[in-house]
């Protein structure tokens, strides 16, 4: 059923390259299961770094695993015990 529905959206699994070291900010928010919004509201916040590619932006993966890294360290230590 998720493949039907990647498929009808335009993607397919091969679309999902782990090797990249770079991605679009469309690619980056779909790996982190956010929206597009989101996704350039947390660039535009500068929680997460872009690079410039002439007149389009890539988002480096690293950067996406560090924000995540970040992100989830935070919310452990504001667990009450």
């Amino acid at each position: 059923m998720a493949l039907v529905q990647m498929r009808k959206a335009g993607a397919s699994r091969a679309d999902f390259d782990p090797s990249l070291l770079a991605v679009t900010v469309e690619e980056a928010a779909r790996r982190l299961s956010i929206g597009r919004t989101t996704m350039y509201g947390l660039i535009r916040d500068g929680a997460v770094r872009t690079v410039p590619f002439g007149r389009s932006r890539r988002v480096p993966v690293q950067v996406l695993i560090d924000y995540l890294t970040q992100n989830t360290q935070n919310s452990n230590n504001h667990v009450a015990a």
